[in-house]
């Protein structure tokens, strides 16, 4: 039987769950960072230390969904994306303009990765 290993667990989610070979991450925000490029770096940051965590790495992430409050602010959440993600091992992404659950995050990133 396989085992289900939860992360950081609170009353109302996980930050990561590990099913077998998959890892799955709650979205990540980060409102203390500033514009929308420095919540990009702190939420990736946050996505790099879950995953090590979890036993993955960002070169592993099968799937991205990134959420921005703003669209216009794609090229400068981008910016930090760019500098971050595995050029060699790049996963399926889509992003996405949704009204996040405070004003004060303006993006938000989920990913799900192998082991």
């Amino acid at each position: 039987m396989t085992q289900i290993q939860r992360i950081d667990v609170g009353p109302r989610m996980s930050q990561a769950v590990v099913y077998g070979e998959t890892v799955y991450l709650a979205g990540q925000v980060n409102k203390d960072a500033g514009d929308v490029t420095a919540q990009t770096t702190a939420v990736l940051k946050q996505i790099d230390d879950l995953l090590a965590r979890a036993g993955s790495s960002k070169e592993k992430i099968l799937s991205a969904t990134i959420y921005l409050a703003d669209i216009k602010t794609f090229a400068d959440m981008n910016k930090a994306w760019d500098a971050w993600v595995s050029a060699a091992n790049p996963p399926a992404r889509a992003t996405l303009e949704a009204k996040l659950v405070t004003p004060d995050y303006l993006v938000e990133i989920a990913v799900i990765a192998g082991k």
